[in-house]
Parts: C-alpha cells; sequence; structure tokens
C-alpha cells in the first residue's frame, strides 16, 4: 500500500485553545453536529399563533438524550445544565464541578467522546449505519453569569428560530 505525503492532507485547526485546561471547574457551551448535518434526532414543528415551537424526538434522539442524561452517572462531578436537541446538531451548558483533589478529573473532551461513542453504538444497534455525529465539536467556554444566561436563552430559543439557524438545510 502507498504511503501518502503529508502535504497532500489539508492542514487541520485543532478547535481547543492550548492555553485552556479542559478540566477546570466551570461552564461550557458545546455544540455538536451530526454527521454531514443529516437530520437524524429530531423535528421541529412550529407552533402556531402564540404556540412554542416544539422537538419531536426521532428514535435516535431519544437514544442521544438519554445518553445526555445518563454523563451524571459516568461523571459525577459533570451536569448537563441545559440542552436542545435540534434535527442536526446539540446545543448544551455543561458544568464540571470536581471537588478539590478529585482523581482522575474528566476534561470536557473526555465527556462528549464518551457520550458521542455510546450514542452511536446504542444507535448503530438501533438501525442507523455510520457515523451518527461530525468528528469534533465546537466548544466556548463561559466566561460569567450573564454569558452562562445569554446561552440558557440561546438554547431556549434555538427551536423557534430553527430555520435561521446556521445549521439548518434542506437535507
Amino acid at each position: 500500500m502507498e504511503q501518502r505525503n503529508r502535504d497532500q492532507f489539508p492542514l487541520r485547526k485543532h478547535p481547543r485553545l492550548k492555553s485552556v485546561n479542559y478540566n477546570e471547574n466551570g461552564a461550557y457551551f458545546i455544540t455538536i453536529c451530526t454527521h454531514n448535518k443529516v437530520r437524524s434526532l429530531s423535528h421541529v414543528v412550529v407552533g402556531r399563533g402564540l404556540a412554542p415551537a416544539e422537538i419531536r424526538l426521532t428514535k435516535y434522539g431519544v437514544i442521544t438524550e438519554s445518553e445526555l442524561k445518563n454523563n451524571s452517572k459516568r461523571y459525577p462531578d459533570v451536569n448537563v445544565d441545559h440542552y436542545v436537541i435540534m434535527p442536526n446538531h446539540i446545543h448544551m451548558l455543561l458544568t464540571i464541578n470536581a471537588s478539590a483533589g478529585a482523581s482522575p478529573r474528566p476534561t470536557v473532551m473526555d465527556v462528549i467522546c464518551s457520550f458521542k461513542s455510546l450514542s452511536t453504538r446504542i444507535c448503530n444497534q438501533s438501525g442507523h449505519q455510520g457515523k451518527l455525529f461530525q468528528t469534533s465539536f465546537h466548544d466556548h467556554i463561559i466566561r460569567n453569569e450573564k454569558d452562562y444566561l445569554e446561552i440558557w436563552q440561546y438554547i431556549e430559543d434555538n427551536p423557534a428560530k430553527w430555520a435561521e439557524d446556521k445549521y439548518y438545510n434542506e437535507k
């Protein structure tokens, strides 16, 4: 088999900040997209009049939600404070609150990687084929209470703004 030259592959920017320790106590805004942004997790039903938009989870969305809720069993010092499972992505507020000296402390990457791996495995056992999520994820370190509350509201409002969402597509 022919070996490829490293120059033939596009350079990929590492998505995590080198100056940040991602196992420190704090809050993080996480966005995870489905593989190729396929709408496999839910459907958004837009409300009429004053009725709010409603999320209807697919069977893969139900599995994903269950695994989100199981995070605190796997990682007692980690909590998913708020989330929304959109058709092709998930937004969540994740907090790490490890007691002093807790070892080993999970990193954000540990938590997200195990969540994605377990969700994919169970979805594949339920009929999904192949990758469920994109390789990486987006994170934003929450700096203060105002930032936290704005992100909470963004997650809350996301279903109603689905058609304008940057992850919206026609698939």
